[in-house]
């Protein structure tokens, strides 16, 4: 079951079947080291995390949506916010 929060959803450890269904195997991959840096979404993006761990602060708030291995995320289009990176990242991701 997905939870919100700050305005990205997060959904831990989806069923395959779920995964299959989105086609997020075919999506195409995206990672980094561990960093920090600003990013803002001009759409919105659905991704599914492979490798690593972040803490992705929205702007304007002091707390944070932590994200890692297994999980389906949803960031809305506008959204600025700051990853922090600290376990190397690998994942599937879309743009709507």
């Amino acid at each position: 079951m997905a939870t919100e929060k700050l305005g990205i959803k997060v959904e831990n450890n989806p069923p395959e079947s779920n995964l299959s269904q989105l086609g997020v195997r075919q999506w195409p991959k995206w990672g980094c080291p561990p960093s920090k840096f600003p990013w803002t979404y001009s759409s919105k993006e659905t991704c599914y995390m492979l490798e690593g761990k972040v803490k992705v602060y929205p702007d304007g708030s002091k707390e944070f949506v932590e994200i890692s291995a297994g999980d389906l995320v949803e960031f809305p289009k506008g959204m600025s916010c700051t990853w922090e990176v600290s376990v190397a990242v690998d994942k599937h991701y879309k743009f709507d």
